[in-house]
């Protein structure tokens, strides 16, 4: 691994430049001195990270999540095959707790359904939540995962 440092002066966001600070609470034609470049109109940046060789192993993980929505969920898949480049497919999502809505709102917003009798704002308070099962069955069928 190669440490990186980046390091230059730039212009003080705070106060663009002039040293000087007006924010809401100073009457007009008052300001204050600038607490983030003390005055100078810049700010000395520094930024140090390290290069990105490969993805780390983290210790202690045996299963992973695509997502958590919110609630101990429980699915996604295990480590060895997430490190191993596979990915969230169907069945991955904890389709015993949530329903496609609540799922992929978290997940992928581009694959929550928008059905016209979907209440997806108070999930568990849905008419069809207590056969959410109904719910995957139809969402596996239009975008095309049947089992």
């Amino acid at each position: 691994m190669v440490h990186h440092k980046i390091e230059f002066d730039e212009e003080c966001k705070s106060c663009k430049g002039t040293g000087v600070y007006v924010g809401f609470a100073e009457a007009r034609g008052t300001g204050v001195l600038c607490l983030t470049c003390k005055g100078t109109g810049k700010h000395h940046f520094v930024y140090e990270y390290e290069e990105f060789v490969r993805r780390k192993v983290r210790e202690g993980i045996v299963r992973i999540m695509q997502v958590n929505p919110g609630i101990r969920a429980a699915g996604g898949m295990s480590y060895k095959d997430f490190l191993d480049g596979k990915v969230f497919g169907p069945g991955s999502e904890d389709r015993g707790v949530t329903c496609p809505a609540w799922w992929y709102q978290a997940a992928d917003s581009s694959k929550k359904p928008e059905w016209e009798w979907c209440m997806c704002n108070a999930f568990r308070e849905c008419s069809h939540f207590a056969t959410k099962d109904a719910c995957w069955k139809r969402w596996d069928s239009e975008f095309g995962n049947a089992d």
